[in-house]
């Protein structure tokens, strides 16, 4: 029983997933008006499921990383019921966020939901020096290095005439599989931290569990995307098709190095950040919607943390 709300309650975060970053990676075709809302969604939702589908080969790092051991005792997090209150703490803050319109990452809510059962579940023990060198590092440092990377690349793109203000062509085609490939870059870095909490089961659910995960993704985002696609597309900052060519190149770049180090990088804080870094070159960035996107990203956290404690607390007397 307990394994089967495990698998259900780990496609909520993937739904939650889905609906909350599946546009992350091609805000800026819509932002730039390259292409609608929908199109955009449909390209990033098939190009994430791409990703998602071959982290089934490319990521056992990540796998092993997000099943908890190292963070909590191995004994802890083996149990059904830390894993279930890991899973149902960070989609209920996902699930939270997207119905806000926030565009937050489903690794800080992966984060804050571990270390909330963990300390719940083992006495308020955890291996803090884990934590931070294992996720917070990566997370803290990678949409500072987002920033600098959109406005580095944009910069060198724009002097190389390959980033023009205009629609053309070639720069649509350069847009679409930029866009495309920081989906894929999505796709890839987020599957096995979800997955991860299918640990428990033997290694060939696993595998279908991050199927499971892929398709519960695809359909989270194509059914209830539409208010983290406004904030993204329009509310960080305004940008023409070459500014937003550079920010998915940049996306994709980073990611895609972190996962292949297997590296838990939030793709939220990569693409807010490079989008922000051309915002800052162009003077364009909307810092007040930037500020409440930071907000959220601070609330995350220790709302995940919270809500899996007690998730783990009620499980522990049921």
């Amino acid at each position: 029983m307990l394994t089967t709300l495990i698998f259900l309650a780990v496609c909520f975060v993937a739904y939650t997933n889905g609906a909350n970053a599946n546009f992350k990676g091609v805000a800026s075709l819509y932002g730039s008006g390259t292409t609608s809302l929908r199109g955009a969604l449909w390209w990033g939702t098939g190009t994430t499921f791409a990703g998602a589908l071959c982290a089934l080969f490319l990521a056992d790092g990540m796998l092993k990383k997000f099943g908890g051991r190292g963070l909590v005792p191995d004994v802890l997090a083996q149990s059904p019921g830390f894993l279930l209150a890991v899973a149902l703490g960070a989609a209920l803050t996902s699930l939270l966020a997207t119905k806000l319109g926030f565009p937050v990452s489903t690794t800080h809510c992966l984060v804050g939901a571990l270390l909330g059962a963990g300390l719940m579940g083992n006495g308020g023990e955890v291996h803090f020096s884990a934590l931070g060198k294992s996720f917070l590092q990566p997370l803290l440092i990678s949409p500072v290095l987002a920033v600098g990377a959109g406005a580095l690349i944009y910069l060198v793109l724009k002097r190389a005439n390959l980033a023009p203000d205009h629609r053309t062509r070639t720069l649509d085609t350069l847009h679409f599989l930029s866009g495309g490939a920081a989906s894929f870059a999505r796709g890839l870095n987020d599957t096995p931290k979800m997955a991860a909490l299918l640990l428990v089961l033997d290694a060939a659910d696993v595998r279908w569990g991050m199927v499971a995960v892929a398709l519960t993704m695809a359909l989270g985002a194509l059914l209830d995307a539409d208010r983290v696609a406004e904030t993204l597309g329009k509310k960080v900052t305004d940008m023409n098709p070459g500014q937003g060519f550079a920010a998915n190149l940049a996306t994709a770049v980073l990611a895609t190095t972190a996962s292949f180090h297997s590296l838990p990088v939030s793709t939220t804080h990569v693409s807010v950040g490079a989008l922000l870094g051309i915002g800052i070159t162009t003077r364009q960035a909307k810092w007040r919607n930037v500020g409440e996107i930071l907000l959220a990203w601070v609330i995350t956290l220790p709302c995940a943390a919270l809500l899996a404690a007690l998730v783990y607390w009620i499980a522990a007397r049921g």
